[in-house]
């Protein structure tokens, strides 16, 4: 694998070469999505797929060989079976209100960004006494506690109107943020702060319409594909796990990663 862009001892970097270049310091995030990304970078080398002198990137950007040269890579390596009708239909079962038609949820938020720079441990333990906070109190309280801390900690625009982000739609949100808060009965604010691209968010479910469910012939199509991705995350997780193990990893935990993300 390569070895160039040879990094001080305590940097981050794989096989030797720099996670971090000019584009100054990097969240504990950014570090294990560059971390994936150098380590496929460098199996394409190992197999031929990409040519030996393509440079490392010193801002997290691959180069158009590269990301080609992965893609081509996980074809090749990440494969995952059809999903049967079986299985689709047992999953469809289990989550018939997921697949529900205009299912929508009224809700309001506390959002702790996770940016650039910021101690993602201490923002984390904000998140968790507020959390806990506003679960604390009965409801009349709760109300309040909830809109004023949305108002003094939230880093969303929603924060100067308590947090509420309205009616919601799957479609509307985040995918992440979706999966916390749709197909599900709870009402009330959440045991859990909800992981999102954006951060960290503590979340309070006002009301639900559960819409109209879909039988599964109507849904199959859409089944499937929720398998096929779980089903691939999954094998690239454990693919990402055989390059690390062959790897020298130092300064990143890319176990710590919940998806393993790739740019």
């Amino acid at each position: 694998m390569a070895d160039t862009m040879i990094t001080p001892t305590g940097f981050a970097c794989v096989n030797g070469v720099a996670l971090q270049g000019a584009d100054g310091p990097l969240n504990a995030e950014e570090l294990r999505q560059r971390a994936c990304s150098e380590l496929l970078r460098q199996a394409a080398i190992a197999e031929s797929l990409l040519d030996g002198t393509d440079a490392p990137p010193d801002d997290g950007v691959l180069s158009e060989a590269a990301s080609e040269a992965i893609e081509a890579l996980l074809e090749k390596c990440v494969v995952v079976p059809e999903p049967s009708e079986e299985a689709c239909r047992r999953h469809h079962a289990a989550h018939r209100s997921f697949y529900s038609s205009g299912e929508r949820v009224r809700a309001r938020h506390i959002l702790f960004a996770v940016t650039q720079g910021v101690d993602v441990s201490a923002l984390r333990q904000r998140a968790e006494a507020t959390l806990l906070d506003v679960r604390c109190h009965d409801a009349k309280a709760a109300e309040d506690a909830f809109a004023k801390a949305a108002a003094s900690l939230s880093n969303c625009p929603s924060g100067s109107a308590g947090g509420d982000l309205g009616w919601l739609t799957s479609g509307a949100c985040a995918p992440e943020f979706a999966r916390e808060l749709f197909g599900h009965a709870e009402v009330g604010v959440l045991p859990r702060l909800v992981h999102s691209r954006f951060g960290l968010h503590v979340v309070e479910v006002l009301e639900r319409d559960p819409g109209v469910e879909q039988p599964f012939e109507a849904v199959q199509g859409a089944v499937a594909m929720a398998l096929r991705q779980t089903a691939y995350v999954t094998a690239l997780r454990q693919y990402l796990r055989v390059l690390a193990g062959q790897a020298r990893i130092e300064g990143v935990d890319i176990e710590a990663a919940e998806t393993p993300l790739v740019q």
